[in-house]
């Protein structure tokens, strides 16, 4: 090998060790953890937007015959069973969080499982919990900065303390929340204006409740005047599985629009600290109006805040 071929190896090599440094040196755009049940990645509408996929389940059910998967696929359902049995919800959320903010980047975990004739299977807190753990394990790799999940129960107790006692839970939550991630939560659809479902009962959690045409509570959204932090949105027309338009309704699509308006936020104020953040979003907020005198409290809204 002559000299001139050396060099010309050697200039190769360094190009491309430049080249692999730059794009290693690259800011990680800020993304949104959604936890729910599973993902239509076929959808037009999320091309460029899901940035990581993961399965943690208490069944061995992920694409991988497992309870846990990471990468392409690992929130995927066959397309005969994802429209079944409530699988549909995941889309759709991930949907109305594209709409409210196009510029959205996400992690999609996947945390109900199916069976093989697409029964959903049970989730227990430790799901939940699992889940939380590796977004507080993996929020530097993805630059995870809000965590949005559509879903809870409303098996509380009563009176002032009717939040159940979930240690493990609220221990994350606020680990999370001292590493400046906010967990938005809904507030429920039960019509309840004391209470609000589990887990966004928990102080620490964002919980949110709803609003219909951006102006009053939504009939059915809970409500508790010391726990709900925001209403938005809960009522839009999304895309299902399939690339189907239906309209969807609850405190499950105001989590991702309050999320999603959080991240358009946080994106542009990337040094604010948690404190700093909810500081904005309440500066940043308006007054809900309407006749439901007993729920009205902060809004937030996409012709405040913007879409991204």
């Amino acid at each position: 090998m002559n000299k001139k071929m050396i060099t010309a190896i050697m200039a190769a090599v360094l190009t491309i060790t430049t080249i692999n440094m730059a794009q290693a040196n690259e800011p990680k755009p800020a993304t949104v953890a959604i936890l729910d049940t599973a993902l239509d990645t076929s959808i037009p509408a999320f091309q460029g937007k899901i940035v990581h996929e993961v399965c943690i389940l208490e069944w061995n059910s992920c694409p991988n015959g497992s309870n846990f998967m990471e990468g392409p696929g690992a929130a995927v359902m066959p397309a005969n069973l994802i429209s079944k049995n409530g699988f549909d919800h995941g889309t759709k959320m991930a949907h109305a969080s594209v709409l409210t903010n196009p510029n959205i980047k996400i992690v999609f975990v996947r945390i109900i499982g199916a069976t093989s004739t697409g029964t959903r299977q049970v989730t227990n807190e430790p799901t939940f919990v699992n889940a939380l753990n590796w977004v507080l394990s993996n929020k530097d790799k993805y630059n995870i900065q809000a965590v949005a999940m559509s879903q809870g129960h409303h098996n509380l107790g009563s009176g002032a303390n009717y939040c159940p006692s979930t240690p493990q839970t609220e221990s994350l939550i606020n680990s999370l929340v001292s590493a400046g991630i906010p967990v938005f939560l809904p507030a429920g659809n039960n019509r309840d204006l004391t209470r609000v479902s589990w887990p966004a009962c928990i102080p620490s959690a964002m919980a949110i409740s709803a609003t219909t045409f951006g102006d009053g509570a939504s009939i059915y959204t809970n409500f508790d005047k010391n726990r709900t932090d925001y209403f938005a949105m809960g009522s839009m027309q999304v895309l299902a599985p399939g690339n189907i338009l239906v309209n969807e309704a609850g405190t499950s699509v105001s989590v991702q629009v309050a999320a999603a308006l959080y991240m358009n936020l946080k994106v542009k104020n990337p040094t604010y600290s948690y404190s700093q953040m909810v500081s904005l979003l309440d500066s940043k907020s308006v007054n809900t109006t309407g006749r439901r005198a007993k729920a009205k409290g902060k809004l937030l809204t996409v012709e405040v805040i913007g879409r991204g």
